[in-house]
Order: C-alpha cells, then sequence, then structure tokens
C-alpha cells in the first residue's frame, strides 16, 4: 500500500486511537471513502494521494483550484458518471429482462412490464383512482433489497395512480389478495434519474407485491359551474302590483344575490332585515 503524507498506512486492525480527536479523524476517512462509493467513485492509489493532497492545501490555505472550480470539477465528474453508469445499466437492465421472459410462468406485456403469479386472487382489480393496502419487498436484479413493508412490520396504502408506472399497471391486473412478482424495466421504474443512495440509474426492479385490500375512489362532490351571464329577474304578480320592476342581475352579482335569497327563505323574512313578509 501506498505512503499517505509521508506515514505508513496501518492494517485496519493496528490502527490505534489515543483520544477522541483522533477517532473522529478516521472517521472523517471512513465517512468520505463511504459518500464516494454512494455515488460510484472508487480512487486508485494515486487518485487517494489526490485527494491526501487537496485535504493537505486546503488546510494550508494554498489550492491548486478555486472554490468555484472545485465545485465545477465535482459537479462535471459526477454528471458524466451518473450517464456512465446509467448507460452501463440499461445495457445490462436490457439483457436481464430478455433472459427472465423466457422462464416458463413469466408474462411479458406490451409495455415491457413482466410479472409471474405467485398466487391468485379473487373479486375485482383495483382502479386507477382507487388505493390499494400492499405488502411488498424491491431488490434490484443483483438481489440486493432496497426497501420493504415486511421489514418495516406494516403495509403501506396509497393511490394506484400515485405509484412508479410499473406497479400502476401491474395492480390494475391483480385481484385482492393475489400476490406476484414484478420485473420491471427502468423506463417504467425511476429511469435515468434512479434514487441516489438506493437505486441507481436505468435499474430494473423486482418486487414481490401482495395485493391486501382495495379501497375504492370516493366519487367527488361537483361543483356547480359559475354563472357567466346575466339574470332577469321577473316580480310576480302581485309584486307587480306593489311597484316591483323588472330587474337585471349581473353576473358578477348573482352569487351575492342567491345567498341573499336563501337567507331569506331561511328566516322567513326578507334578507336584510329578517322580519316576517306581510
Amino acid at each position: 500500500m501506498p505512503a499517505l503524507l509521508g506515514a505508513s498506512v496501518l492494517a485496519a486492525e493496528t490502527v490505534q486511537f489515543n483520544d477522541a480527536r483522533q477517532k473522529f479523524c478516521y472517521a472523517l476517512g471512513m465517512s468520505l471513502a463511504q459518500n464516494l462509493g454512494n455515488i460510484g467513485v472508487t480512487l486508485s492509489d494515486q487518485e487517494l494521494q489526490l485527494v491526501l493532497q487537496g485535504l493537505k492545501d486546503q488546510a494550508g490555505g494554498q489550492t491548486a483550484l478555486t472554490s468555484e472550480q472545485m465545485r465545477d470539477a465535482i459537479r462535471a465528474y459526477q454528471e458524466q458518471a451518473w450517464k456512465d453508469l446509467a448507460a452501463k445499466n440499461k445495457a445490462e437492465s436490457e439483457k436481464w429482462l430478455t433472459e427472465n421472459a423466457k422462464r416458463q410462468g413469466v408474462v411479458t406485456l406490451p409495455s415491457g412490464l413482466q410479472y409471474e403469479v405467485l398466487r391468485e386472487g379473487s373479486g375485482t382489480p383495483p382502479k386507477a383512482n382507487d388505493q390499494v393496502t400492499v405488502h411488498y419487498r424491491g431488490t434490484l436484479i443483483n438481489g440486493k433489497q432496497f426497501d420493504s413493508s415486511y421489514d418495516r412490520g406494516q403495509p403501506a396504502r396509497f393511490a394506484v395512480n400515485r405509484v412508479i408506472k410499473g406497479w400502476t399497471e401491474a395492480l390494475q391486473l391483480m385481484k385482492p389478495g393475489a400476490k406476484w412478482k414484478l420485473y420491471i424495466p427502468p423506463e417504467l421504474a425511476y429511469g435515468e434519474r434512479g434514487m441516489r443512495g438506493a437505486i441507481p440509474p436505468n435499474s430494473a426492479l423486482i418486487f414481490e407485491v401482495e395485493l391486501l385490500g382495495v379501497h375504492p375512489a370516493q366519487p367527488q362532490a361537483t361543483k356547480p359551474a359559475p354563472v357567466t351571464s346575466d339574470i332577469i329577474k321577473v316580480p310576480s304578480k302581485e309584486e307587480l302590483e306593489k311597484g316591483a320592476k323588472v330587474e337585471i342581475i349581473k353576473a358578477s352579482e348573482v352569487e351575492k344575490y342567491l345567498q341573499q335569497q336563501k337567507q331569506q327563505e331561511k328566516s322567513g323574512g326578507d334578507a336584510s332585515g329578517g322580519k316576517p313578509s306581510e
């Protein structure tokens, strides 16, 4: 292993900490390495030397890059690394799904979604606006688990049309009580954006989904259409004899007029004073 800042690198089991500050410094190094790993960056010995040189130069106040150049360099590398990883994963996902489609029991839909029925259900499948209660487990094609309601000990509830496209399509085919295994291509999952720290870009995903319950969407009350034209109020014969005249109520005043009428009907008198009519 290389010399780091002029000192020999010790094997992990021989590292000794004399105080909390030394342990803190070692922990900083671990944290940096973990963060780099989370964005897919691995360092050669030579690259590690540059990282340490950057730390030393920044601490000494003399750096080879300005702060703006530093940010630009990190952003440019991360963007390119993400694109490269996305291209690599897309090819691997397509190859894996092509092979998986050949397995007995796997159904491939026109969208590219694949599923396998583990247990049949009964009843009516949910509609797009319905809510469902499900248990599920999600893994990458390499078997790495990234989410599980089973592990949390609590099923999830959500609207069918509020999840990734692959789920929305599959759930509308499943009957209550069914248990399916879904094989979802990237474009029906999280696509090129992925989920940093959990799902790499362009990853095909595998979900084991158990549909526990369906909750039909409640019909929404429809609001009356707004009045957009004037209303002509024609008095009754009795009102005309008392001197009332034809009245034109502007569209902008209709709502106020209707509220006054409701108040009058409720009070049994006129809308202004609440006095019963004679």
